[in-house]
């Protein structure tokens, strides 16, 4: 039997406070940069996309974060080292809302646990 990983999406909804805004533009990169980097480490297990959502949101939040993954532990850990951060042990930044997702959940559970022939 031939156990498959599973792609996780995840959505995270972030909230940008004043004071980041407050901060000249090139303070802001700077401190981005951080996340970049810790981002970067992890590229091969976590696909990572950020979206800015200011102009679009409900005002519960100001930008997103889509990640993908088969590997949670990693994911884990890349935010753990984001929450390391400047910016975000400083509080320019909070995390709102997780939502997460199983890519093709009910499928794998018909393949692997009720052996059913895949369509």
């Amino acid at each position: 039997m031939t156990i498959t990983k599973l792609n996780h999406g995840i959505i995270i909804l972030l909230e940008f406070y004043p004071s980041w805004l407050a901060l000249p533009r090139k303070r802001r990169r700077e401190l981005a940069g951080e996340f970049y980097s810790i981002i970067e480490k992890y590229h091969e297990d976590v696909k990572v996309k950020f979206f800015d959502a200011d102009a679009f949101g409900d005002g519960t939040y100001t930008d997103f974060i889509l990640c993908e993954t088969e590997d949670l532990k990693k994911y884990h850990f890349m935010w753990e080292e984001i929450r390391d951060t400047y910016a975000y042990s400083n509080g320019y930044l909070k995390i709102k809302k997780v939502i997460m997702g199983v890519q093709n959940a009910y499928q794998k559970f018909e393949e692997e646990v009720l052996k059913m022939d895949s369509e």
